[in-house]
């Protein structure tokens, strides 16, 4: 079983990123039900860290060293980020700062990372993806390219909870989930004998 830390780059009570997670965990839970390796989920909250200031790397607060020692906890990342003026939040940015700070203490090295997005806007965040791609790939967490989830969030697709309801919407959710456990499995340790 493989724990996945989750991190919505939205701190806000009506984070359509948030719901768009909670409907790809159930959808998680009813593939572990049809026999696929499970996953479990474990949020890692952002919105306690206070603004990343180089000063802190000298005595790094209790909330960021909270949040590096749950990335490191984890198997594998899941970041569902909004796009603001696109490219991701600044508190994702901020959440990211202080994880992969001081110099040469990255939490991120080395997890294998999965990245969705949703908008109500046709292409999703397919700019904050990039953006978060790039900052990814600099911090050396292996990051799934495809599929890339770009998610158009409509009521068409999802209930008011998130759940999905759309069957299109649910397939490429549970095809990403199942692509993304392969992915994790990719960059699992080796079982001792």
């Amino acid at each position: 079983m493989a724990n996945v830390g989750y991190i919505i780059g939205s701190i806000s009570s009506k984070s359509i990123n948030r719901k768009l997670v909670d409907g790809l965990i159930a959808l998680s839970q009813e593939s572990s039900a049809n026999k696929q390796q499970p996953l479990t989920f474990t949020e890692l909250v952002i919105s306690d860290l206070p603004m990343y200031n180089h000063d802190g790397d000298k005595d790094f607060p209790a909330e960021a060293r909270r949040f590096k020692d749950e990335i490191r906890g984890s198997d594998a990342l899941l970041i569902a980020t909004p796009e603001y003026n696109r490219s991701i939040p600044g508190v994702l940015k901020n959440a990211i700062d202080w994880a992969s700070r001081p110099y040469g203490d990255n939490a991120f090295r080395g997890r294998p990372t999965g990245i969705l997005g949703a908008s109500p806007g046709a292409i999703g965040t397919a700019n904050a993806q990039q953006h978060l791609r790039n900052i990814l790939a600099y911090l050396d967490a292996p990051t799934m390219g495809q599929p890339e989830g770009f998610i158009q969030f409509t009521k068409e697709r999802f209930s008011a909870d998130g759940t999905v309801i759309d069957a299109d919407t649910k397939k490429f959710l549970t095809n990403w989930t199942n692509v993304f456990r392969d992915w994790i499995e990719n960059f699992a340790p080796p079982k001792a004998a």
